[in-house]
């Protein structure tokens, strides 16, 4: 498994932005999927938004127009720039690749929109 490790979460009032990173212990440049995933207190985890080996993406209707996945220019990086957070984002988010049969994840980072 890949180890991977997520920053930029935080406190910020809803309208805001925050940039998320997550970084891997390894490259990630050919990995299957990239993704980020968030879970609310008392919900299920749900896809925000992913990056296929190709570039294709993905996004929860939610997000879209205000979410943008990406690569880092280093191999083993991958971004959500958040913009116009609303309370509902206020979540632990979570990184995730797929490499073959294998899913692996970060240790999540909070963050919270103030309204």
């Amino acid at each position: 498994q890949v180890r991977l490790v997520e920053s930029g979460g935080g406190l910020v009032q809803a309208g805001g932005f925050l940039r998320l990173s997550c970084a891997a212990s390894q490259s990630i440049f050919r990995a299957d999927v990239m993704g980020w995933y968030r879970q609310a207190p008392g919900k299920q985890r749900e896809l925000v938004a992913d990056i296929t080996s190709g570039g294709g993406t993905n996004y929860a209707e939610s997000v879209k127009g205000r979410f943008t996945i990406s690569k880092g220019h280093a191999e083993n990086t991958v971004h959500l720039q958040m913009n116009s957070l609303k309370p509902e984002d206020t979540a632990v988010y979570y990184c995730k690749v797929v490499h073959g049969p294998i899913d692996s994840w970060g240790q999540g980072t909070q963050v919270i929109v103030s309204s």
